[in-house]
């Protein structure tokens, strides 16, 4: 899957990221690898809590697709 992030430096140094297409979705770092590697594992928190959230029933069929 791949996702686009917005990634800002801040005045008082390190970096603010975040992944429009989720909101709420944000983390930060002291450098930009920092940043990257922390809105990888924000991305992976959001996505497992958003599945933990749907509710299967008899008729309900789990399908996985690539984006």
């Amino acid at each position: 899957m791949k996702l686009r992030v917005v990634l800002e430096p801040c005045e008082e140094g390190g970096y603010t990221i975040y992944v429009p297409g989720l909101p709420g979705c944000i983390s930060e770092g002291d450098t930009k690898e920092e940043a990257l590697k922390n809105i990888r594992e924000a991305i992976e928190l959001y996505l497992e809590t958003v599945e933990d959230d749907y509710v299967r029933t008899e008729k309900s069929e789990q399908i996985e697709i690539a984006v």
